[in-house]
C-alpha cells in the first residue's frame, strides 16, 4: 500500500504548532501570539500570520478583535468536530475526544436507529442490504470496511429525513473513521461487527423501533467495549 501524502499550506503547517501550543496549555495568561509576534517567531509573511490566526478563529480556539490582543477561547467551545482538530491535538486529547465520540454515539444511534425504522423506505433497506453484503465481503480490508460501516451508519440516518441529524453523523465522520481503526484491531472484531449489523438491518427491515434500538445500543457498546480494550493493549 502506499503510503499517503498530504501537502499543507503555509498556514496550515503555522496553525497546526499554535493549536499543538493552545491545547497544552502553553499561554496560561490566555494571550495568543499576535499576527506580529508569528510572523517574526517562524519567519512567515504577516498575510500567512494573518491566515493562521482565521484557522485558529475557524476552530474557536482564539478571539480576534480589531486592535487588541489575540485571546484563547475556552476549551470547551472548540470546534471539536473539525478534522484538523484530530490531525493537531496531542494524542492524550484526542484519546479523551475518542471515548467520548463513542459516549456519543451511544446516547444518539440508538435513538436514530428506533426513528429509522419508523420512516424508511424499501430503498433504504436496499441500500443497506448492499452495504451489508459489502461489509461482508471486506472483512480482510480494514480501509474498505471503515468506509461501508461509516455508510451504513449514515444510510441509517438518511432514513429519519433529519437534516440536523444527518448534518451531525456527517460532521463527525472524521472522529468515527479514527476510533473504528482502533476498536477494529479486536480480535475477530470485523465478523463480529458484520453480525451486529445484520441484527439492526432485520430489526429495521421488521420496522421493529425497540428492536432496532437494542440492536444498535448492543452494536455501539461493544465497539466501545472493543476500544478501551484496545487501548489498554497499546498502553501496556
Amino acid at each position: 500500500m502506499k503510503a499517503k501524502v498530504q501537502l499543507r499550506t503555509l498556514p496550515t503547517q503555522v496553525a497546526g504548532v499554535l493549536i499543538r501550543r493552545i491545547a497544552t496549555n502553553t499561554f496560561p495568561d490566555g494571550l495568543a501570539p499576535s499576527e506580529s509576534q508569528i510572523s517574526t517567531e517562524f519567519g512567515v509573511s504577516r498575510a500567512v500570520a494573518r491566515e493562521a490566526l482565521k484557522i485558529l478563529a475557524s476552530l474557536d480556539m482564539v478571539e480576534i478583535a480589531q486592535g487588541r490582543r489575540v485571546t484563547v477561547r475556552p476549551i470547551a467551545e472548540w470546534d471539536y468536530l473539525s478534522p484538523l482538530l484530530i490531525e493537531w491535538l496531542p494524542q492524550e486529547q484526542v484519546r479523551e475526544l475518542l471515548l467520548e465520540l463513542h459516549d456519543s454515539r451511544v446516547i444518539l444511534e440508538p435513538a436514530i436507529a428506533a426513528e429509522a425504522a419508523r420512516s424508511l423506505s424499501d430503498d433504504d433497506l436496499a441500500r443497506l442490504r448492499d452495504l451489508l453484503d459489502g461489509m461482508a465481503r471486506a472483512h480482510e480490508d480494514p480501509d474498505v470496511y471503515i468506509q461501508l460501516d461509516l455508510e451504513f451508519h449514515m444510510e441509517i440516518c438518511r432514513s429519519t429525513r433529519n437534516r440536523i441529524l444527518d448534518r451531525f453523523m456527517f460532521s463527525s465522520r472524521w472522529w468515527q473513521s479514527a476510533a473504528r481503526r482502533i476498536s477494529n484491531q479486536a480480535p475477530h472484531a470485523l465478523p463480529i461487527a458484520t453480525e451486529q449489523h445484520r441484527s439492526i438491518y432485520a430489526a429495521l427491515a421488521a420496522r421493529d423501533p425497540k428492536r432496532a434500538e437494542a440492536a444498535m445500543r448492543v452494536h455501539l457498546e461493544a465497539n466501545k467495549a472493543n476500544f478501551l480494550l484496545e487501548q489498554a493493549r497499546t498502553a501496556r
